[in-house]
């Protein structure tokens, strides 16, 4: 990791958030990869300045959006919280069978901006995985030569994966943890295993693993990449702040929670994130 994109972790890591070194990321891309309707449980949210506040308001260690809306919403908060600038994104349109993110925003539109890290969405196990990967392969050398930190969200997708226990069994998510570090990521986004998802997976991941024992392979499996662990679609709370504490005791770095947190009415969404702040002082790092 090179000096630029070591200061510009320590920067969200440690100047921001809790400040102890772990994570807590507010995604705000899903207008694009889902449609306008996943606003519909809280229409405030479909406002970007509302979502900005929100993150400020919240204490995240960073908001990520595509380029429309850092160009358009950032600018009323730039420097009061980190840009994530999602470099990729795809509609939820055509079917996952060949799904490929295509890159609409650059490194260099990072930098112009003031972002602290770029995101980029790896699709692992798809038809299209060779030109994923070689697209990925430019922007990861744009990001090396610019000192920007690179998230990527490692998400298993295509007809294969579905075939072998689905994109969050627990064999897909760690195969996309270990391929995005072997293909240098410095941060990788992860949903949460599911190792009751058995079907036609190979041998390794057939037997009965615990939640926990998942995750704890899943970061191990990252090796030297930072993890964060999203909080995937909304779920009851215990349930989701469960999953919050055995990713945090598994060594993942930090949390990253979108509809989760702005589906839910202004304060409701606040008391939940004190809650996941709760278990992210629990674990700082050293």
């Amino acid at each position: 990791m090179n000096t630029g994109k070591k200061t510009r972790l320590n920067r969200i890591l440690r100047q921001y958030g809790l400040g102890n070194g772990t994570a807590f990321f507010l995604p705000y891309d899903q207008g694009l990869e889902h449609g306008p309707r996943d606003f519909a449980p809280n229409p405030a949210a479909s406002d970007p300045r509302y979502v900005v506040k929100l993150a400020v308001e919240g204490g995240f260690n960073g908001i990520v959006v595509q380029i429309g809306l850092a160009e358009k919403f950032y600018w009323d908060y730039a420097g009061e919280i980190p840009l994530v600038l999602k470099l990729n994104g795809k509609t939820d349109i055509p079917p996952d069978a060949r799904a490929l993110s295509p890159v609409n925003a650059s490194v260099e539109d990072a930098v112009r901006l003031g972002a602290d890290a770029v995101g980029y969405t790896l699709y692992v196990g798809t038809p299209a995985q060779e030109a994923d990967f070689e697209q990925y392969r430019r922007v990861r050398d744009d990001a090396h030569r610019l000192g920007m930190p690179l998230i990527v969200w490692a998400y298993p997708r295509g007809e294969a994966i579905e075939a072998k226990g689905g994109k969050d069994s627990f064999y897909a998510v760690d195969y996309a943890a270990r391929t995005a570090s072997e293909l240098g990521a410095d941060v990788v986004k992860v949903n949460f295993p599911h190792p009751e998802k058995r079907t036609d997976v190979p041998a390794a991941y057939a037997e009965e693993f615990t939640s926990q024992q998942a995750i704890d392979a899943v970061v191990r499996s990252a090796n030297r990449t930072l993890v964060l662990v999203s909080g995937g679609t909304k779920a009851g709370d215990e349930a989701m702040l469960e999953k919050a504490r055995e990713s945090m005791e598994a060594g993942a770095t930090g949390l990253i929670f979108g509809r989760n947190v702005w589906q839910r009415e202004h304060d409701e969404s606040l008391r939940f994130v004190a809650a996941l702040r709760e278990i992210l002082a629990k674990y700082p790092s050293a």
